[in-house]
């Protein structure tokens, strides 16, 4: 008759360890003092390139975009999609540029141009392929160059400068809000589909930042009302949030955690401009219409 062995009992977390097990599981992920002192130092380079010289800004927004378009085209490849790089490349260019010297219609036509562009340069790459690659080069082109296009256009304005640093302040505060808010609040998930970490709390976080920040700097800055500035950033919460899930949608779909890891804990320069850049438009149509340049 074989003799039955009692079950092992499982071991006893000690009281002091399991609280602290809990205290890191509503930690934020990542090291603060990085993250800080990398966002600190983007901001003081848009802060002195911006009220310096105009052409200073508009150059480090052409390095920063020339580094996310080369990240998006680097994730497409991952999944055998071939951006057309020269056209794309040097299409985002042109529109950065004329959009700084004729405005809307420089942004427009160049735009076009470079669509006409990357429809042709695949011509060469032959039929396998051709709609997949060519609509990931559009895709490119549309929505790196062309939505950056917009802060171009703020910039045009006599205070052009505080406009930017308004749209930048309701993007940063939206991120920030939510991520506090989700880090030691969040329990209920918004889109775990497409965005695990992303919940109704932080959402609400963002929701009270971004319009408590655009009810401040909106008057200060560009000579709105409060009430507008509360608009102002609610929709910039809604845009940011929005563009945050386009992104983790894209990387999700092609398999990739970040786009790249230039940024220490942040990713690469495209996890940094998902919001901004699907921000940008609706911040500069609320001040067109709020505060016409």
């Amino acid at each position: 008759m074989g003799l039955e062995q009692a079950p092992t009992p499982a071991p006893e977390i000690p009281e002091a360890q399991a609280e602290e097990t809990g205290k890191k599981k509503r930690r934020p992920g990542r090291n603060l003092p990085i993250a800080v002192g990398v966002g600190l130092a983007l901001g003081a380079l848009v802060l002195v390139s911006l009220y310096t010289v105009k052409e200073i800004f508009l150059g480090v927004v052409v390095a920063f975009l020339g580094v996310a378009v080369w990240e998006l085209i680097r994730a497409f490849g991952t999944r055998d999609i071939r951006v057309e790089r020269v056209p794309v490349m040097a299409g985002g260019l042109a529109m950065l540029v004329c959009t700084y010297v004729w405005g809307t219609t420089g942004l427009v036509a160049t735009f076009a141009l470079t669509v006409l562009a990357t429809l042709l340069w695949r011509l060469t790459g032959g039929q396998e392929g051709y709609v997949r690659d060519a609509t990931a080069s559009v895709f490119t082109a549309a929505y790196v160059p062309f939505l950056a296009g917009f802060v171009v256009l703020m910039l045009h304005a006599d205070d052009g400068p505080d406009r930017i640093i308004v749209f930048i302040a309701l993007t940063v505060a939206s991120d920030t809000g939510g991520f506090f808010a989700g880090s030691f609040l969040g329990a209920h998930k918004m889109a775990p589909a497409i965005s695990p970490k992303k919940t109704w709390e932080g959402l609400s976080g963002s929701l009270l930042t971004g319009m408590a920040v655009g009810g401040v700097l909106m008057p200060w800055l560009v000579h709105g009302t409060w009430w507008q500035g509360v608009i102002v950033g609610a929709a910039a919460v809604c845009s940011a949030t929005l563009g945050d899930l386009i992104e983790s949608m894209i990387k999700r779909d092609l398999g990739i955690k970040d786009m790249g890891t230039l940024l220490p804990e942040h990713g690469g320069v495209m996890d940094r401009l998902d919001s901004l850049l699907a921000t940008v438009p609706v911040v500069w149509l609320l001040f067109q219409a709020f505060v016409p340049a």
